[in-house]
């Protein structure tokens, strides 16, 4: 997460600069996501530490998208969506204890 602070940063200041002319700014954060060049042992090893055992996939990423462009979205400004499963929740020195 440290690593999209200059992200979350910016979508948080361009969100209050045109906020006012009803432009709304979001970022998605994905996780590990198939079918799109990060399919490898690591990827794999990413999944079975996620909370939900599982890498995502685009479109579950594209639903995100037209939801966040949609008028069902309009009072969403200025934040960061993190999709990524729960991979970024996990303790993994306790899931490894835990023997997960």
């Amino acid at each position: 997460m440290l690593r999209k602070a200059g992200l979350m940063s910016i979508t948080k200041s361009l969100a209050n600069i045109l906020g006012p002319r009803q432009i709304r700014v979001v970022a998605v954060a994905p996780g590990w996501i198939n079918n799109t060049g990060m399919n490898s042992e690591v990827s794999a090893d990413a999944a079975k530490m996620s909370a939900l055992q599982r890498n995502g996939s685009p479109e579950e990423i594209a639903r995100l998208v037209s939801f966040l462009v949609s008028d069902k979205a309009s009072f969403i400004t200025g934040t960061t969506i993190v999709v990524d499963g729960g991979y970024t929740g996990v303790d993994f020195i306790m899931k490894k204890e835990a023997g997960f």
